[in-house]
């Protein structure tokens, strides 16, 4: 992947960014519960999250299924969550319904509040909610999933119904996912939605907005990824691993998880997980990287990912 080449220095971030700590994160009583499960109780247990994340169905239909059928079920997704010892497993409502009962307990349950189709073009992109904070109280859920895309011409509109969501995650104690992805025209002209300049405003909006968690790209160093982008990011010629840092560093106390996007081969999964974590991550959140496999497969890998994660 181009994120994750290294390219030659020209300017160093001399300090890794720590990774936030659930201790001094300012957040209710509810929130730091349903946030011990996540990090401790589940997953790696070192206050890291491996999120496991099945909202592709929506998103993107049902073409990410054929590479692998049997994940066309949720159980398969579920069953991975709890065999493979995720932190949690994230469902659309409708997909957490017919499938959390036989789990509940035992594999912490991330609702997505919001979502779309593929079929327009994402010029206006824009997810309308799908359920709400009380849906997710309802069936037990850790955590609500929010999908902001930041630079769209639908911004206002995203913006408005995020700071409803975020009131009632305010008043339930739901700690809120931000899914914090850089999209329009205007995100194209500057360098491109995985670029250092996206990827490093989408971490700060989700940390100006109020969330708690933001999920976000690997960010792009290349020299693409810096033209048409505004000062000083079209000078800033950095590592993968200073990119992350980068990034890291303006979510400010929001704790980071990076997203896996297509799927990659072992060694390039596993070289992404160690420059998350050794940078400041707080997490990974990989969906297809996982249950694309056969299940031994997947399990291997998902263990493995854990092992890496629990070195830091």
């Amino acid at each position: 992947m181009t994120a994750l080449m290294e390219l030659p220095k020209v300017n160093t971030m001399t300090t890794v960014p720590t990774r936030p700590n659930l201790d001094t994160m300012e957040l209710s009583l509810g929130k730091k519960a349903r946030l011990y499960r996540l990090m401790y109780q589940h997953g790696p247990g070192n206050g890291s999250m491996l999120f496991l994340p099945m909202d592709q169905g929506l998103e993107h239909g049902p073409m990410d299924f054929f590479v692998n059928p049997p994940c066309g079920d949720p159980n398969y997704q579920a069953q991975l969550a709890l065999n493979g010892n995720y932190s949690a497993v994230v469902f659309q409502i409708g997909v957490a319904e017919k499938t959390m009962r036989p789990y509940i307990g035992k594999v912490p349950l991330v609702i997505k509040l919001n979502g779309k189709t593929c079929i327009p073009s994402d010029a206006q992109s824009f997810s309308p909610l799908t359920s709400s904070v009380e849906d997710a109280v309802r069936l037990g859920a850790d955590a609500i999933g929010y999908t902001l895309y930041v630079g769209s011409p639908a911004q206002d509109r995203d913006i408005a119904q995020f700071n409803a969501v975020r009131k009632e995650c305010e008043r339930y104690g739901m700690p809120i996912i931000m899914w914090a992805y850089p999209r329009g025209e205007y995100v194209d002209k500057k360098g491109g939605k995985d670029s250092l300049y996206a990827i490093d405003y989408a971490a700060r909006v989700a940390c100006e907005l109020g969330a708690d968690i933001v999920k976000i790209n690997y960010p792009k160093t290349d020299e693409k990824s810096r033209t048409g982008v505004p000062k000083p990011y079209d000078e800033l010629i950095l590592t993968a691993a200073e990119g992350v840092q980068q990034v890291v560093r303006s979510a400010g106390p929001v704790p980071v998880v990076f997203s896996g996007g297509s799927k990659v081969d072992d060694t390039e999964l596993l070289n992404m997980a160690r420059i998350a974590m050794e940078n400041g991550g707080s997490g990974l959140i990989f969906g297809r990287n996982m249950w694309q496999r056969p299940m031994d497969q997947a399990l291997d890998i998902s263990r493995k990912a854990a092992s890496v994660m629990r070195e830091y």
